[in-house]
């Protein structure tokens, strides 16, 4: 089917079209914004939070006895060493109060800051309360890569409300 178009037809569309000019193209192109060098240290440790810490991983830890852990390439007399008190933590977290959220926005930042400031041992003072960051804790630890080891802090530390953190500085010297 083929339209004929009548000569009186196209002068009328030319006589409407006359003067109209083409439109111009914008050039801006809608892609992601460029976030800025602030915005980028901001969300640094939610990175690393949700990298690292996971709710759903259980790894295999004692059920009797103090709380107590060490990553598979660490010595032998790591959690003996920290359950004697022969490391003194440069560095105390007080988690009280806190929403598990919040608290490991906070875990992350305190093992990040230790390998900054090389502090080779935490504490973590979880407290009593109902119990839920106690049971977390050591799940979270367990996970971050550069946690060597933890065990259940000595008296003078928090007792059994807090874990004595081995945090691995690499090849970076570090004080005993």
């Amino acid at each position: 089917m083929t339209k004929i178009i009548s000569q009186e037809g196209l002068e009328e569309f030319q006589a409407l079209v006359d003067g109209i000019r083409p439109l111009t193209q914008d050039k801006k192109h809608f892609g992601t914004p460029v976030k800025t060098r602030a915005e980028l240290d901001e969300q640094a440790p939610k990175l690393a939070v949700s990298h690292y810490f996971s709710d759903t991983f259980q790894p295999l830890l004692p059920t009797e006895g103090p709380m107590r852990w060490r990553a598979d390439h660490a010595d032998n007399l790591v959690l003996k060493r920290l359950r004697r008190g022969d490391y003194v933590p440069d560095l105390i977290l007080d988690l009280h109060g806190m929403r598990q959220t919040e608290a490991k926005l906070e875990l992350a930042a305190l093992v990040e800051a230790a390998i900054r400031e090389q502090c080779q041992c935490v504490c973590v003072m979880h407290g009593y309360g109902t119990g839920v960051l106690k049971q977390q804790l050591p799940l979270w630890l367990a996970q971050h890569p550069q946690v060597l080891a933890f065990h259940q802090a000595p008296k003078e530390w928090g007792g059994d409300a807090a874990l004595l953190v081995l945090v691995d500085l690499g090849d970076l010297p570090h004080r005993r």
